[in-house]
């Protein structure tokens, strides 16, 4: 299946009920307080990319870009449609995610989560795309629920990888 990937300006209907989605899978599957997506307003910063995975009319999968102030960048908010599971939107936002945190000379990309099996899908995409567990950054705090992901940018790329 193929995806039209855009820059997404948060307005549209099917964009926010994604990123509702999104909130509310966190908020379900997370212990009380550790919950670290970014709402509407969080995504709306000068500081963050938002991308939206289109099929014809209907939002497949949304993700962000946030920019660090030390050289490195973290992934925000990629959450897949129901509708759209296992069939390479979140694959498309990552990757494009990925080029453009390489085009912006990133040296490293990262990203917080949790665990457990409501979390499981995405850690092995992440883990497909050359992510490795490592250490807390930008003031995360490591408890027994999260983990956290690194993708080394500096690194020459494989040919036909991102």
């Amino acid at each position: 299946m193929s995806f039209d990937i855009r820059q997404d300006d948060l307005s549209s209907g099917q964009t926010r009920a994604l990123l509702a989605l999104h909130l509310d899978g966190m908020h379900a599957n997370s212990p009380p307080g550790h919950v670290s997506a970014l709402d509407l307003s969080g995504l709306q910063t000068p500081d963050v990319t938002v991308w939206s995975a289109w099929h014809d009319t209907r939002i497949a999968a949304i993700g962000a870009l946030k920019m660090l102030p030390d050289g490195t960048a973290e992934i925000k908010s990629m959450r897949t449609h129901p509708l759209f599971l296992r069939q390479g939107a979140g694959a498309a936002i990552l990757e494009r995610i990925i080029a453009e945190a390489r085009r912006r000379g990133m040296r490293r990309l990262s990203l917080e989560t949790g665990s457990g099996p409501a979390f499981e899908p995405a850690l092995a995409l992440y883990r497909r795309y050359g992510f490795t567990s490592g250490s807390a950054f930008s003031g995360y705090e490591k408890s027994e629920f999260n983990q956290f992901l690194h993708r080394d940018l500096t690194a020459p790329q494989a040919s036909g990888s991102v």
